[in-house]
């Protein structure tokens, strides 16, 4: 019932920056836990960045060790939508990123989530 939909990918040269975004719908997060996730080609799904809230206050914002300090995660409660602000990219960074979410929790996670969007492609040439 709740869909995720991504956007922002393309491609980019190494130093660059993108800002993606995952609008949602089908019902309200007033409470919850979104996160980022990406996939590279012959690699496995990872964990790249998560927010939880409940109402006005954020609980967590956790970032994986290889994307701290160049990107921030953040959140429009009136739009529903959590954003993934990409700056400083690398080649290592060219993937399909996924956004994701799932019921709120209060400690960073990077499992549990339920819905998934379909993906959208970064592409940081060298």
């Amino acid at each position: 019932q709740v869909q995720l939909v991504e956007s922002g990918g393309g491609l980019v040269q190494a130093g660059g920056s993108l800002r993606l975004s995952c609008a949602a719908s089908g019902r309200s997060f007033s409470s919850a836990a979104m996160g980022w996730f990406r996939q590279a080609p012959g690699k496995e799904r990872e964990f790249v960045a998560g927010i939880s809230w409940s109402t006005s206050r954020t609980y967590y914002i956790y970032y994986a060790d290889s994307v701290k300090g160049r990107f921030t995660i953040s959140r429009d409660n009136a739009k529903n939508t959590v954003y993934l602000q990409m700056n400083s990219l690398k080649p290592e960074d060219t993937a399909v990123y996924y956004c994701a979410a799932r019921n709120f929790v209060v400690q960073p996670t990077t499992t549990g989530y339920e819905y998934w969007g379909q993906g959208t492609q970064v592409t940081v040439s060298s």
